[in-house]
């Protein structure tokens, strides 16, 4: 029986390292003239990764979960 995978928090999770990607990158650019907003862009940033990683792990649980039933 195929697997129903949820494209919904993959989506989100994808969503969420792009803005990842963007925050970094910002903080990059910001390290020399305003390390306060590169250090904020920086904890935003593991938020989204921790983001991510919750949407990720959901769907493989609920792979995992499919596959055993």
């Amino acid at each position: 029986m195929p697997q129903n995978i949820d494209v919904n928090q993959l989506n989100q999770a994808k969503a969420n390292v792009t803005l990842t990607q963007t925050l970094l990158s910002q903080a990059i650019e910001k390290s020399s003239s305003d390390p306060t907003l590169a250090q904020e862009a920086i904890k935003q940033a593991a938020n989204e990764i921790t983001s991510a990683l919750t949407a990720v792990n959901q769907v493989q649980g609920t792979s995992s979960t499919k596959k055993s039933q």
